[in-house]
């Protein structure tokens, strides 16, 4: 386990050194910079006093290694477009955005793996065919639109739910909980469904069931553990994704998360900010991938690290 988790990490730390290379070359790729100002343009003098204050004359690898020396420390920068420090605006953004990420985590894990359990045993009925329809709509039709369609019916027609906002009320976390979660809910009860019909097919359920155990317990104790592997490759990769905001759903609903906060950046050309982000989904993608894979052993004991 010590020398898997040694190598695990060792590779992490080339795949993160690799995303911020070719994320710092990217970003310094683009035309334009983020004091390049067509309709208010800075003198000459100006600009190359900022430009001197930011290391941003220096050499392309002299800024990356200045970055990441600082960035190993802990110090992402000053934010180019607010002047604020990286780490501050983050630790004011993220946490809203982890927040409605958790929730729809919950949500979306919770109810598909319900549904494709509903699915899975009832195989072949009206029970199945509706949740492989609901399935199927959470999955084709953009988070974006659905999220239109209930600002239309729940805010506008039936005054339920509040527009948009954060903190005020909890209600604000339904739309958009609900409007990021169908898509990974959907996938959660297909493969749940497609799991467990094959689970049922195997000889260790014929066996149980032939012992007088009952349904409940042949499902629940042999059925759904050994149905979980497929379920989290597949769902665990979206978690980062969630809990880093989504700039659709931010913005429609007015949540002043972290991914808002990204794209805004990205037009601003703000280098510091874009950086942070970026190194802060990949550790989070890394982290995500090697506790999916050690989750595999918890599951299933014949899954063996090495």
């Amino acid at each position: 386990m010590v020398a898997y988790l040694v190598q695990r990490i060792a590779g992490l730390a080339v795949v993160f050194f690799l995303v911020s290379v070719v994320a710092f070359l990217l970003m310094h790729s683009i035309p334009g910079g983020p004091f390049d100002e067509a309709q208010m343009p800075l003198p000459a003098a100006a600009k190359a006093n900022i430009l001197r204050k930011y290391g941003l004359d220096k050499p392309l690898h002299e800024q990356y290694l200045l970055y990441m020396s600082n960035a190993l420390r802990g110090d992402f920068g000053i934010s180019f477009a607010t002047t604020e420090q990286v780490t501050t605006l983050i630790a004011r953004t993220w946490p809203v955005s982890i927040t409605l990420g958790g929730l729809t985590v919950i949500f979306a894990l919770g109810g598909g793996v319900l549904l494709g359990i509903l699915a899975g045993v009832r195989q072949n009925t009206w029970i199945d065919y509706v949740v492989t329809f609901v399935a199927a709509l959470g999955l084709t039709i953009p988070n974006f639109v659905v999220a239109l369609w209930m600002i239309l019916l729940f805010a506008v027609q039936l005054k339920w739910l509040p527009i948009g906002g954060w903190g005020d009320d909890w209600r604000q976390l339904i739309m958009p909980m609900v409007a990021l979660g169908l898509g990974p809910m959907g996938v959660a009860a297909r493969y749940t469904r497609a799991s467990l019909a094959d689970v049922f097919t195997s000889d260790y359920i014929r066996t149980a069931r032939a012992k007088g155990m009952s349904e409940y317990l042949v499902v629940m104790r042999h059925a759904v553990k050994n149905a979980l592997i497929p379920i989290i490759t597949v769902l665990g990769p979206r978690i980062p994704d969630l809990i880093t905001g989504t700039i659709f759903i931010e913005t429609m609903f007015r949540v002043p998360g972290l991914g808002k906060f990204f794209v805004t950046s990205v037009s601003d050309r703000d280098y510091p900010m874009i950086m942070a982000v970026m190194l802060l989904v990949a550790g989070l993608w890394g982290l995500v991938y090697l506790v999916t894979d050690l989750l595999y052993t918890v599951i299933d004991p014949r899954v063996k690290l090495a």
